[in-house]
């Protein structure tokens, strides 16, 4: 096979892969048909106070119940599996915000107004949210 060919195959398998990686990571649209097919099973009380704070102080960009929204990605979606974003990066979110890098909704600003245990319930919701749609 001529170099030039098998450079072109390459390269085209390279863009074709990576644009299908990035298609499915950011399809929004399939994370909430997820949720919402799945739903998630009974909460424990934690989560279920987890998702009352979530709906109080993040639903206005991430969406009601971490489903995405206009200004926000959706958690409930395996980007955010805990192999991937482990509980810390939630923390650390909150305290000093995030940098845009997955999606294209522009960077998530600090959240000071959000309790330390609100926090920690927040994450206890999403993963419970998480493995009722079988993202771990």
């Amino acid at each position: 096979m001529n170099r030039n060919v098998a450079l072109v195959l390459l390269v085209g398998g390279l863009l074709i892969g990576t644009y299908s990686f990035w298609s499915n990571a950011n399809d929004q649209q399939s994370a909430q048909e997820a949720y919402e097919a799945a739903g998630p099973s009974k909460m424990t009380p934690q989560a279920e106070e987890g998702r009352l704070a979530f709906n109080q102080n993040c639903a206005v960009c991430h969406g009601r119940d971490a489903k995405g929204g206009s200004g926000g990605p959706p958690l409930i979606h395996k980007i955010y599996e805990p192999s991937h974003h482990g509980d810390g990066s939630f923390r650390l979110a909150v305290q000093r915000g995030v940098q845009q890098h997955h999606w294209q909704f522009g960077n998530m600003p600090p959240q000071p107004q959000v309790a330390e245990a609100d926090v920690e319930n927040i994450i206890v919701y999403v993963r419970e949210a998480q493995r009722a749609v079988g993202i771990f």
